[in-house]
């Protein structure tokens, strides 16, 4: 099936309506009691459940930072919220530091360097992360990932 490519010219074809498609999944039911995504969670040194729902703009996942843990310093061309689930700790953003605990919420900017620590030496931290990446991907693989050295 190919999908209808509209160009700059074609803004007259803009629909005044829009048919509802209601896909087959609605709900990704027991998040955390899945299976973690290890090779990716082993390559950013934090758990990280993926959230299997059939969003095509936005993404979210489930983290965790062990106790006294830390995150790879990276920078990606999405932008993400995280809202902190449980914990105490802080992100740098750039030459920023951010402090959170729970139920705060974080912006993390387009390709800003960022990290988060764990503070609490005997409990994990967990956020909810939502990201835009799912829509730079289908708008042309735009969403892009660095991790640092």
């Amino acid at each position: 099936m190919d999908t209808v490519k509209f160009h700059s010219a074609d803004f007259d074809k803009t629909p005044p309506t829009v048919q509802v498609q209601i896909p087959k999944r609605l709900i990704h039911q027991g998040v955390e009691s899945g299976t973690i995504q290890n090779a990716y969670s082993q390559a950013r040194k934090h758990p990280v459940f993926f959230i299997d729902l059939p969003s095509i703009a936005i993404s979210m996942t489930i983290g965790g930072l062990t106790p006294n843990g830390r995150s790879n310093r990276h920078r990606h061309t999405y932008e993400t919220i995280l809202f902190v689930l449980e914990g105490q700790g802080y992100s740098m953003i750039e030459d920023q530091k951010v402090e959170w605990k729970a139920g705060d919420a974080v912006y993390i900017p387009v390709w800003a360097w960022h990290h988060h620590v764990n503070l609490d030496p005997d409990k994990p931290a967990k956020y909810l992360a939502c990201e835009n990446a799912p829509m730079l991907q289908n708008m042309g693989n735009l969403a892009l990932r660095e991790e640092a050295n």
